[in-house]
């Protein structure tokens, strides 16, 4: 097995979490009578279901190019969920007009030892580019719904959406480490870096889990302190 226990468990915990974070998000949208909440959340299940063709890829030594593709493709449409429903969110808080010149774009990072593609490096390279943009315009308009209707999402929520880019950066600089200075592969074959980079993203789930967990509680207690206002 390539991965060790602890670093499966990482991976697993990882996946979980986006899930966890995916249903809290929908009840919430479900007790506020919020649609909109709960499309954002039904938008996260792509992302979600990506991360199983990863632990498959994974499973099989990483010998299965094909399940990294898959679950690269399905990261973009994930993407691109995400950016819907907030466009949606953004519509449902005002004008949405600030949407438009919110567009970022990021450059090709290119290193040594990346996974291998079935696909192929240069179509592999422009899915990851597209995901990029399209995940860097969601980011953004997050930012421009939480300024404009703050009990949507908690800051630890947006903060953890942004924190995915610190799990990038890092794991960009693992792979350098992993494949350039300690001589394997990639960066699936240096065990504590690969470890190290994946708890970046688990991390970053949890707080998004997190957020959405205290934006209910915050709700149920304004709902209880409402109740017993109307009682007296």
């Amino acid at each position: 097995m390539l991965l060790s226990w602890p670093n499966w468990i990482i991976h697993i915990s990882s996946a979980l979490e986006w899930g966890i974070a995916a249903a809290l998000l929908f009840h919430y949208g479900r007790i506020t009578g919020r649609r909109d909440i709960r499309l954002f959340g039904l938008a996260m299940l792509p992302h979600w279901g990506g991360s199983f063709f990863v632990l498959a890829y994974h499973i099989n030594t990483d010998a299965i190019p094909l399940l990294l593709d898959m679950s690269e493709l399905i990261n973009v449409f994930g993407s691109l969920a995400l950016l819907l429903a907030t466009v949606n969110l953004l519509k449902s808080t005002g004008n949405s007009s600030t949407m438009r010149g919110s567009m970022l774009s990021i450059g090709a990072i290119m290193i040594a030892g990346k996974p291998q593609s079935y696909l192929g490096a240069d179509i592999f390279d422009t899915i990851l580019q597209i995901s990029s943009v399209v995940y860097l315009t969601f980011l953004v308009l997050l930012l421009v719904v939480h300024r404009r209707d703050n009990t949507i999402f908690s800051r630890l929520t947006i903060a953890g959406f942004w924190f995915v880019l610190v799990f990038i950066s890092v794991t960009i600089f693992c792979m350098y480490l992993a494949t350039q200075v300690r001589g394997y592969p990639t960066l699936s074959h240096d065990d504590l870096l690969h470890g190290m980079a994946e708890s970046l993203l688990s991390v970053s789930n949890l707080m998004i889990a997190i957020g959405a967990h205290r934006k209910i509680k915050e709700f149920e207690r304004g709902s209880f302190n409402k109740s017993r206002r109307l009682k007296r």
